[in-house]
């Protein structure tokens, strides 16, 4: 098998007139699944700028799959609650900074996308092995992780707080 007749793409070859080894695609050919044509959903930005708003509703179903996926791919440097203390942290890795402080309370939820995305700092990118839509899933999840440490008694609805007290 190993010294099999094959052709390897971008070789030059002798089967076609125009010596390629691969057919040029039809004018105006799209991939299947390459389209991307939701900016909001693929980039996480609107205008240019990190998005406020999440591009399909957010449930509990999504927020289940955040969560699975925070605890898969992120809760090894980031820890389980945010705060930066995952296991690899812990046997040295360089901390990243805890979800629950000022600046990352209050950026835009694109924000977290984005570095998903493209990575930042020491952290990779992650676009190869999360889907946007899990990468969405996440930001949200990481959103209930920041208000969880920081909310107040009037975030809770009135029908829940009998069960706080």
């Amino acid at each position: 098998m190993h010294d099999q007749p094959k052709y390897i793409p971008l070789r030059q070859s002798t089967f076609f007139a125009d010596q390629r080894s691969a057919r040029p695609l039809v004018a105006g050919t799209v991939a299947r699944g390459q389209l991307h044509d939701d900016p909001l959903l693929f980039t996480g930005k609107v205008n240019g700028a990190d998005a406020t708003m999440f591009p399909f509703a957010i449930d509990e179903k999504v927020m289940a799959r955040g969560q699975e996926r925070f605890n898969i791919y992120c809760s090894p440097c980031h820890g389980r609650t945010g705060r930066g203390d995952g296991m690899v942290v812990r046997r040295g890795y360089r901390q990243p900074p805890t979800y629950h402080q000022d600046r990352l309370r209050d950026a835009p939820v694109g924000h977290f996308f984005d570095v998903m995305t493209n990575g930042f700092g020491a952290m990779p990118d992650y676009a190869a092995q999360v889907a946007p839509a899990d990468r969405w899933a996440i930001a949200a999840y990481i959103r209930a992780l920041q208000l969880s440490e920081h909310a107040r008694l009037d975030d809770v609805p009135q029908g829940e707080r009998s069960r706080l007290r």
